[in-house]
């Protein structure tokens, strides 16, 4: 489409955003830091569920120096239940980066800006438009699908060059004031107008018409997108080790510092489902003296977590301990350390809940 039609969208879009879009927290201060920890909090991640995280976020660290000193248990703790927590190690490394080499000042260019720690082109366009009036677009899943609709485009937007090849369109569009409501308008209209699932409400949609898929009634055909390999299964036993001496404490470790979940806590856990003799055998190498235990391996109850990539098949053993050993790699702590001062992992808390 040419550059000159496609500038059509531009003041209808920015109008209807101006008067119709949601009252979000991180939109009420165009602080380049909120705008930052937004973004990385929205990834792959419902509004709604953020809300209340920012909020909290913000109060705790309110700036990029009480972010980048931060203790790592207290801000896992934090993001715990958000998911993905490389995102906030990212967050972390950045703001301490910013301090190293901008002096605390979140930089303004989109090129220093995309240069920091779990920052990509998304983010980096995000944070130069809405807090820096730049024109820079900030191009994902909502955005392609508002694209692909407008202009029946049936490429692939998995595809990195497809993706490249809007954002350099939108950036030409860019109006010489407004920049972060355009930038803005894009995301709203992909998140409550030109909607993932289900029909999208084209009759309140402000560029419906300019929509050639509208008009054409083909609005569900786009975008197009290539099929996802299957998820990998895994299946994991997750041993509850629990001890009552002055007061009951239960077994964590900490995660290898690579792949799934680096560097977080974890219940025990072995890969495969493990039998009642195999888990006393992994415990008796461990020194670890048991007085009772239960479980389920039953595949038909077992427990389901999906990461991006990979599902966990989970089965459960309830280990009450007699004696502990030493030497094993496993922390004790007690129900209120894991409740108000470590972060668990959503995986673990759902076996963590089967406790009696």
């Amino acid at each position: 489409m040419e550059r000159n039609q496609l500038e059509e969208i531009v003041k209808p879009l920015t109008e209807w955003y101006r008067k119709n879009s949601r009252s979000l927290p991180w939109r009420k201060d165009r602080n380049p830091y909120r705008v930052w920890v937004s973004e990385i909090m929205l990834q792959q991640t419902r509004v709604e569920t953020v809300i209340p995280y920012f909020e909290r976020f913000m109060k705790r660290f309110p700036d990029v120096a009480s972010l980048a000193e931060s203790d790592d248990e207290e801000l896992f703790k934090l993001w715990e239940g958000l998911g993905y927590y490389s995102r906030a190690a990212n967050l972390k490394k950045a703001a301490r980066t910013i301090c190293a080499r901008h002096q605390g000042k979140f930089p303004e260019t989109y090129e220093e800006i995309i240069g920091l720690p779990g920052i990509g082109p998304y983010t980096s366009g995000a944070i130069s438009s809405i807090a820096f009036e730049q024109s820079r677009a900030a191009v994902d899943g909502n955005v392609l699908r508002v694209m692909t609709r407008l202009t029946e485009n049936g490429q692939d937007i998995t595809d990195a060059g497809f993706r490249s090849q809007v954002t350099k369109q939108l950036e030409q569009i860019y109006p010489p004031q407004g920049k972060g409501d355009f930038t803005q308008s894009l995301m709203e209209l992909g998140a409550v107008i030109c909607v993932p699932n289900g029909e999208p409400r084209c009759g309140e949609c402000p560029l419906a018409f300019f929509c050639r898929a509208y008009h054409n009634g083909t609005q569900l055909r786009y975008p197009v997108k290539k099929k996802k390999a299957p998820r990998k299964v895994e299946q994991k036993t997750v041993l509850i080790l629990r001890v009552q001496d002055i007061e009951d404490r239960i077994a964590i470790r900490k995660r290898d510092a690579g792949g799934v979940l680096a560097g977080m806590w974890e219940l025990p856990n072995l890969n495969g489902i493990l039998n009642e003799q195999e888990v006393l055998q992994w415990l008796s190498d461990k020194h670890i003296t048991v007085k009772a235990m239960s479980g389920e391996i039953d595949q038909k109850k077992q427990m389901k977590h999906i990461f991006t990539h990979i599902e966990w098949h989970m089965a459960y053993w309830i280990v009450d301990c007699d004696a502990v050993g030493e030497g094993n790699g496993l922390t004790w702590v007690t129900a209120w350390q894991l409740e108000n001062e470590i972060a668990l992992p959503t995986a673990f808390k759902k076996v963590y809940k089967k406790i009696p």
